[in-house]
């Protein structure tokens, strides 16, 4: 991507978000997007999976702060006008030097290194990058790699099953994103053959020139500050070394992921530019809620189930048989249990490497909804047998 395509491309647009969104809006914007034209909502669906290439490729931008921000600057300057005169140009031309001569909008982008598709690739270096090729990169510092850029970090999600959380797995995921181009490896060039250095800038990517009292440090023209020329560019990447694509992941998801944690995987982001190192894949991890089973808030690793009694098993003390995610253990209650009272099965909840969480039954009486004749009876003899006793004396004495 260039500069150009910074310009004529409105990622705001795409993913249907204000200029001043939040970094959350976006984020929420584009997850809803993905997950209507992922490849595998729409097989076989040219259009939707375009659309997706084109969401994915505006959030790779708009979630990262740096590039949000040279992106916003760029557009504010050039997209609008920006004093433009008609055709593109300055109006009179622009910095006008000791030669009166001036920079059209053209000449502009080639000091930056907006190239082309199969010109070397140049990636998008904001409106530092221009007006430092301009000005002298006053203050810059010296800059040996140019269009080095660390490639941007990706973000996706999966679903698990609650055991697979607990008990750990490894989740095949599905993505289409940018990555290192496989016909050609990433190098831009057709396979068989590789990129030359450029002779003109001996491959550092910068050559300096003296105009009147300026002296100019800019990206090489031949290269677009590549310091590799690709006389024969690939056919699927166009020369950038990158292409979008559908790739199969496997995701080591560890023992005891709680929902909406992430898994990162490092290196699988997009691939850097310019020999810089690609950013990482971020997963996050949606869990599917158990039927029975949860997780404590107070750890964890500690497994929660709730366990229906009967009112004389509490009474009289009683030994059940309660499941755990592996097999059934038995649970003894003692005579005079409370309803809501918890009890630890000690080793029964997540297993990690070195220890190991517990499993937290919790006993509740269950209440029948209806009695025949018979048990009402004997449920009206036992209240008048225990009529002596109020559970809420103490209460109604307080007050």
């Amino acid at each position: 991507m260039t500069q150009r395509d910074w310009i004529e491309k409105d990622f705001y647009r795409e993913l249907g978000v204000a200029s001043d969104a939040s970094a959350d809006e976006v984020k929420k914007a584009y997850r809803k997007l993905a997950r209507e034209l992922h490849p595998d909502a729409n097989p076989g669906d040219a259009k939707a999976e375009a659309r997706f290439k084109a969401v994915s490729e505006a959030y790779g931008v708009l979630s990262d702060e740096k590039k949000r921000r040279e992106y916003d600057e760029t557009r504010a300057l050039f997209a609008g006008g920006g004093g433009f005169g008609p055709g593109g140009g300055f109006p009179g031309g622009f910095g006008s030097g000791a030669g009166g001569q001036g920079f059209d909008l053209n000449d502009l982008f080639a000091r930056a290194g907006a190239g082309t598709p199969g010109a070397g690739g140049a990636a998008p270096g904001g409106l530092g990058d221009i007006l430092g090729g301009l000005f002298g990169n006053r203050g810059a510092g010296p800059t040996t790699s140019p269009r080095a850029q660390r490639g941007a970090d990706v973000e996706s999600e999966l679903r698990i099953d609650f055991v697979d959380a607990v008990r750990g797995a490894e989740v095949q995921l599905r993505l289409a994103a940018p990555g290192r181009c496989e016909r050609c490896g990433g190098t831009g060039a057709r396979p068989g053959s590789t990129p030359r250095t450029c002779p003109t800038c001996s491959g550092v990517g910068l050559v300096s020139r003296s105009q009147g009292a300026f002296a100019f440090s800019e990206p090489c023209r031949d290269c677009r500050g590549t310091g590799r020329i690709i006389d024969d560019p690939c056919s699927e990447c166009g020369g950038d070394g990158v292409s979008t694509r559908t790739r199969t992941l496997t995701v080591r998801v560890p023992a005891g992921v709680q929902n909406g944690q992430q898994v990162r995987l490092k290196g699988q982001g997009e691939p850097g530019r310019g020999g810089a190192p690609a950013g990482d894949l971020y997963v996050k991890v949606n869990v599917t809620p158990h039927r029975l089973f949860g997780r404590s808030e107070r750890n964890p690793d500690d497994l929660t189930l709730t366990v229906p009694v009967t009112y004389p098993e509490l009474v009289l003390g009683s030994t059940v048989t309660v499941p755990t995610l592996d097999s059934t253990v038995s649970l003894k209650i003692p005579a005079g249990t409370a309803s809501g009272r918890t009890f630890r099965v000690r080793g029964r909840g997540v297993q990690r490497r070195g220890k190991s969480g517990d499993l937290l039954v919790t006993v509740e009486v269950a209440v029948p909804s209806r009695l025949d004749e018979p048990a009402t009876e004997a449920l009206q003899s036992y209240a008048e047998a225990t009529k002596e006793y109020d559970p809420r004396a103490d209460l109604l004495g307080g007050a």
